[in-house]
């Protein structure tokens, strides 16, 4: 690296802009502005020398100005934005109704567009590696950019001295000269710090600086930034974060998802309240839906904790952890786990009995079977020999082509294909059967299996949640609070004052707000004798 030397002494790194010790241009400052096409010098960074402008030869050097630039940044921010507009246009897969399918179910509600979207993966764009990849590529941007700026701002800040060359003074944008005039540095000293200016002196010359801490205001926003979208990143660690959904129905113990088999929950009751029907309020909504408006539904459950090593095929040891219930907004809490009452479903069947006949005659039946709709049997042994297969089971049948297909693995409409073997016969005869439905396939059965009677229970949709990111978003959110008002309410001044002959140059910076510092140094200056500088920026002609 080549560094450059300054009239002054100091050494400064190659790509440095106005010398550290002096501040006297070192190179070719652009930045055209002023009176009479004069330069005023680039303070962006105190011209101090970034590593992105400096160094570009090795492979590192060129990946490090890649995301050092601003550009890239907020290009990657964009496609970020565009990506994330287009992964809401339907809803991901984690919201389409449980036991959907969700390659037919885009396909079934949005049509040819809900199909383009399955087919490309958006259907779970925030879990995908290359929506990952995004968010890991702007928090690196976000950390070189920092480094990039910051580091050589904190030095060139740290070492900056009072006593400054004449140029570095007379281009800056607040700058003014008093000749052959009594000047009382006393007093101005005594303003400085009146005006809570911290003021350092070199050979006469006076360095006034406050609010320096402002300058930090967007890295801070970074940090804050890096923070949150590291809580984001770490919810894709199953340790860390769990987001889950389990159906439980009545009586029904289940193990919790999420939990790695540690905890059951028990179904004991379900409870749904509605508003009254009468009540006109409501008269649009049950018009809509065709049903009464819920009110408020509740769980009544028991959670157990397992306490047995897992074998499979084993049933579980379980122990009581809490009895409790789950409402709306008043979710079940253990162990770091929260279970959030979400959705649920009435009269969903439970088991069905039926009995076997002759074709022609119900009265005469060789006896009946229940069926257990969660557990099936694959066969069941009746009266004076007589069996019955379970063939096929649709738990919720439609015709799909002039053939019986299940739209889901839940219970709501079931049907099922027996084959019905009389004593000491060999071959079935096959019958189909259903609510609402009894075909006899071949037409020549003797026999007829009759739905006898059927039990309904309720389903609760429980949400399964464990979150140890929300403490890396909280803090990360506050952090980046925290440098909005520290950039947005303070701004960084400084003034510099030096002795030329019977007077003095007087020349000031920030960062922002020019009019109030150009005021500030106004009141500074009053009654000691002291020209009122310029702004050289609203100079003409």
């Amino acid at each position: 690296m080549n560094n450059i030397t300054c009239e002054c002494g100091h050494v400064n790194p190659e790509g440095t802009v106005l010398c550290e010790s002096c501040g006297k241009p070192v190179a070719d400052n652009q930045h055209l502005n002023g009176n009479d096409g004069q330069k005023l010098l680039n303070m962006r960074y105190d011209g101090s020398a970034r590593r992105s402008q400096t160094y570009n030869r090795t492979v590192i050097d060129k990946v490090w100005n890649f995301f050092s630039s601003v550009k890239v940044g907020v290009w990657l921010i964009v496609i970020t934005l565009i990506a994330s507009a287009v992964g809401t246009i339907f809803p991901q897969e984690m919201y389409i109704p449980p036991g959907s399918n969700a390659a037919t179910h885009y396909r079934d509600q949005y049509g040819l567009a809900g199909q383009i979207y399955y087919q490309l993966g958006f259907h779970n764009l925030f879990t995908s590696w290359w929506y990952m990849v995004l968010l890991a590529m702007i928090a690196i941007s976000i950390v070189i950019a920092s480094l990039d700026r910051f580091i050589p701002l904190y030095k060139s800040l740290k070492t900056q001295k009072p006593k400054r060359h004449d140029l570095f003074l007379k281009k800056q944008r607040i700058f003014g000269t008093t000749e052959d005039a009594e000047v009382d540095l006393e007093l101005i000293k005594k303003n400085l710090k009146k005006h809570r200016f911290k003021v350092r002196e070199e050979d006469g010359s006076i360095l006034a600086e406050k609010n320096r801490f402002s300058r930090w205001g967007p890295y801070v926003n970074h940090i804050g930034l890096i923070i949150f979208l590291l809580g984001t990143l770490l919810r894709f660690v199953p340790a860390l974060y769990v987001d889950e959904f389990i159906w439980v129905r009545e009586g029904e113990t289940k193990v919790i998802n999420g939990t790695d088999g540690q905890y059951y929950i028990k179904n004991d009751e379900f409870l749904l309240e509605t508003y009254d029907e009468n009540d006109e309020r409501f008269q649009e909504a049950i018009q809509r839906n065709g049903q009464p408006v819920p009110k408020t539904y509740q769980t009544n459950a028991t959670i157990y904790e397992r306490t047995d090593d897992v074998v499979v095929g084993t049933d579980p040891e379980l122990e009581e952890v809490k009895q409790t219930e789950a409402r709306v907004n008043h979710p079940i809490k253990f162990d770091n786990f929260t279970l959030y009452q979400a959705s649920y479903q009435q009269n969903e069947f439970k088991d069905m009995t039926f009995k076997l006949h002759d074709m022609d005659d119900e009265d005469t039946t060789y006896g009946e079977f229940t069926v257990d709709l969660t557990d099936p049997q694959s066969e069941y042994e009746l009266e004076d020999g007589y069996r019955v297969v379970l063939d096929s089971y649709f738990p919720e049948y439609e015709m799909d082509d002039g053939k019986p297909v299940s739209k889901s693995k839940y219970p709501k409409n079931p049907a099922f294909v027996f084959n019905v073997y009389p004593p000491d016969e060999s071959e079935p005869e096959v019958s189909f059967a259903g609510i609402g439905a009894n075909v006899d396939g071949s037409g020549e059965n003797d026999y007829k299996v009759g739905l006898v009677d059927f039990d309904v229970r309720d389903v609760t949709g429980l949400t399964v949640r464990k979150d140890y990111t929300l403490p890396f978003i909280a803090l990360g959110g506050a952090i980046f609070m925290i440098g909005v008002i520290q950039g947005m309410y303070w701004n960084h001044r400084r003034i510099w004052i030096k002795p030329k002959g019977n007077g003095v140059w007087i020349a000031g910076h920030t960062n922002k707000n020019w009019v109030a510092l150009k005021r500030e140094i106004d009141k500074v200056i009053e009654d000691t004798g002291v020209n009122p500088p310029s702004d050289q920026q609203e100079l003409k002609g």
